[in-house]
């Protein structure tokens, strides 16, 4: 039978998602206590590999199994051999037809920034930072320009293994929650599929703008280039979040985890 598998974790102290020689990767961790559990080797497909330092709040993969568990079981099980700052939220079947990549018809990413004179503490490694005063109106009116299918090569990094640039943004939302003396500010994107650093190389474009050095018409001029080297440098992965992959209905999965509900 095939499970599906809705997995939430902290980025910062592993090397991504996919696995490598070191062993310090997410998919590493994830395969090892599910082997364990098992007590057989069980592999993994995700819907969408992260990087170094960043998060995901419902990362969905799946792998196929013979063993016959409740799917609660898979649950705290799993969990059991995890470290801490990775956990399993939600078990399901699914039929054989499901693939956590492929049957995946957009991706969502939130990105948190602590606009602030001082650094994080607390929050250090779970959110971006920046000590200019921000213009939500001016990222709000930049981030317009990258709605709808486009070429994202200005957005791309060298080492990207996608097939083809063109992507279609369907949406961006920028909010801000104050704080006393500073403010949070929440950046979140869906797309169809999303390109190697696209958001973090998007992010550094949107900050240039609400700091004020260049003007929101800037973005349409930097995607219109379809050069890496016509945008802003790529920004922290810090504040990175991968929100989920989102389904057809007719797969009867999960769209929010806990997780979701204590970030900003």
């Amino acid at each position: 039978m095939r499970i599906a598998l809705g997995i939430s974790y902290s980025g910062s102290a592993y090397e991504g998602w996919q696995s490598q020689l070191s062993g310090k990767t997410v998919q590493d961790q994830l395969e090892a206590a599910l082997s364990r559990f098992a007590v057989q080797p069980v592999r993994v497909m995700c819907a969408g590999r992260t990087d170094a330092g960043v998060h995901a709040l419902m990362q969905v993969a799946h792998f196929d199994t013979s063993l016959q568990r409740e799917t609660g079981s898979w649950v705290r099980g799993t969990n059991a051999f995890l470290p801490r700052d990775i956990a399993v939220q939600w078990a399901q079947p699914v039929s054989d037809e499901f693939h956590s990549r492929a049957s995946a018809i957009a991706r969502r990413y939130a990105y948190v920034v602590l606009e602030s004179p001082v650094r994080p503490s607390v929050e250090a490694g779970r959110v971006g930072w920046v000590y200019r005063a921000l213009d939500g109106d001016a990222m709000r009116q930049a981030a317009s320009h990258l709605l709808g299918e486009h070429d994202f090569s200005s957005f791309r990094a060298a080492q990207c293994q996608a097939k083809s640039p063109v992507k279609t943004m369907n949406r961006i939302e920028i909010s801000q929650r104050a704080g006393a003396g500073s403010r949070y500010w929440r950046f979140e994107f869906e797309a169809n599929a999303f390109l190697h650093h696209m958001i973090r190389n998007i992010m550094g474009c949107l900050l240039a703008v609400g700091q004020g050095s260049q003007p929101p018409g800037w973005l349409a001029s930097v995607v219109a280039a379809r050069r890496r080297d016509a945008a802003a440098p790529t920004f922290s992965p810090d504040g990175l979040y991968f929100l989920g992959p989102v389904y057809e209905d007719r797969h009867g999965l999960p769209t929010r985890t806990a997780a979701y509900d204590w970030l900003p």
